[in-house]
């Protein structure tokens, strides 16, 4: 059944400035064809993309606006329009242009995932059950090729490098970030089937079950050394080696992924976020990665006039330090041993200088996540702190203009980096504020009924 639209309680302040600019520029992104990436003269972000779209989707459901919830059905029907002949949803479509991609060098795995599960937030926002007939065909495209994704047939999906939104860093195999919207997309494809055939899809409620325990087992590691073996390791001599070599990272956060090459260290800001908001993490864990994150991890940031943001001014933002996730943590320099190959993974010019774009740039997008996980668990005071670093993210200046709402902002520096009037950095904004209002930006039904139900 679709979710009843919510009416904010009159005695609730209304919307800030802030929250009010990035309903703005949902607008602006607003196209025909559904929401651009950005409006800006930038030819490939003016397209409709789909991770960026079912974000933006999101939030725009959210908001309650007629005309940005009809702007969301129409992305997801631009994207189901260009299919590809085996269930690949595109990365990013011009419809103006007729121009459609998969991908660059790889395709883009998370295009399939994000179409599914922001198609299923809409019809659960909207009872929009003509819009949701449309899709069963291609929702069974993709549920088909997304199994042959699995490659070995053994439940995770093989990513291969820049196939996600990580589309110029390092990493590749079985990555964390790809596994949760996999989990999530399957639960929405159990409602989906629930709707229409009026009974549960048992192989498929296994499925997720199964999902949910290999991702608890192959990528926490426990402190102790004498913790027993877990018992669905995905391969018993790469576990053990690679937790013999995580030393510095056990019991502390998620491993970003792993491979026949081994496991991969560094802290995914957004793969820990949603292990966390999706149901996965346990309490003790979320813990963990939040005393990781507090660590070092977050960005401190305050408002510097209306210049830019400056990390050593004495003044706070309503009184709190306001705060930014990294995409990846740590920085990968020149002296470092991943630097070579790092530099060879770009598509038309290098990104990843230290501090910026997935190399140490902090991202209003992953942080509005984190937002939702926070008040989710009910830490308002913290989640809180890292939506006024989102708002003073999206007022700095761009261009000679305020309210650049930038991709990322430098790492160091705290300055705007990226494409401005970026529409998901809007959307971080407007998910993180009614989040903070008790509303989240995935169905937690879903989430709460799968995780109970036992294993079989």
């Amino acid at each position: 059944m679709p979710k009843e639209p919510h009416s904010r309680r009159a005695s609730e302040a209304p919307p800030n400035d802030a929250y009010q600019r990035a309903v703005q520029l949902l607008q602006a992104c607003k196209s025909p064809h559904g929401f651009v990436a950005s409006p800006t003269k930038h030819r490939n972000y003016h397209r409709i993309w789909a991770r960026d779209g079912a974000i933006i989707a999101l939030a725009a459901l959210l908001t309650g606006d007629q005309g940005l919830r009809e702007a969301a059905g129409r992305t997801f029907t631009t994207l189901a329009q260009h299919q590809g002949p085996h269930g690949e949803i595109p990365s990013n479509v011009d419809p103006v242009a007729g121009r459609v991609s998969y991908g660059g060098t790889a395709g883009r795995i998370d295009a399939n995932l994000w179409f599914l599960i922001g198609c299923g937030e809409y019809w659960r926002a909207t009872g929009d059950e003509a819009f949701l007939n449309r899709m069963i065909p291609v929702i069974e495209k993709i549920r088909f090729l997304l199994g042959a994704w699995e490659l070995n047939n053994r439940g995770l999906l093989y990513i291969p490098l820049t196939g996600d939104w990580a589309d110029e860093y390092l990493r590749n195999g079985y990555v964390l970030y790809d596994q949760l919207l996999y989990l999530q997309a399957q639960r929405t494809l159990a409602k989906v089937h629930e709707s229409v055939h009026g009974s549960a899809d048992h192989a498929l409620t296994e499925r997720i079950s199964r999902l949910r325990h290999l991702i608890r087992c192959n990528y926490w590691f426990a402190e102790d050394d004498d913790s027993p073996l877990p018992d669905d390791v995905y391969h018993e001599v790469l576990y053990r080696k690679g937790l013999q070599a995580a030393a510095h990272c056990r019991n502390r956060h998620w491993m970003a992924s792993f491979s026949p090459a081994g496991y991969s260290y560094r802290f995914d800001a957004l793969a820990n976020v949603l292990a966390s908001l999706l149901g996965v993490a346990d309490e003790a864990q979320g813990q963990r990665v939040d005393e990781f994150i507090a660590d070092g991890i977050a960005q401190e940031i305050v408002q510097d006039s209306d210049q830019g943001i400056n990390q050593h001014s004495d003044q706070d933002w309503h009184g709190r330090k306001a705060a930014l996730l990294p995409a990846f943590h740590p920085v990968i320099h020149p002296v470092d041993d991943d630097w070579e190959d790092l530099q060879m993974m770009f598509s038309y010019r290098f990104k990843n200088a230290p501090y910026e774009y997935h190399n140490g740039g902090l991202w209003p997008m992953v942080t509005g996540f984190y937002v939702c996980d926070l008040t989710r668990r009910g830490l308002q005071e913290q989640a809180q702190r890292f939506l006024d670093g989102i708002n003073q993210a999206n007022a700095l200046p761009m261009d000679g203009e305020p309210w650049g709402f930038a991709e990322y902002i430098h790492g160091r520096d705290l300055t705007p980096g990226g494409t401005r009037h970026q529409g998901w950095s809007a959307a971080a904004a407007i998910i993180g504020w009614h989040a903070l209002d008790g509303q989240a930006p995935f169905c937690l039904e879903l989430i709460e009924e799968s995780n109970d139900k036992p294993r079989t």
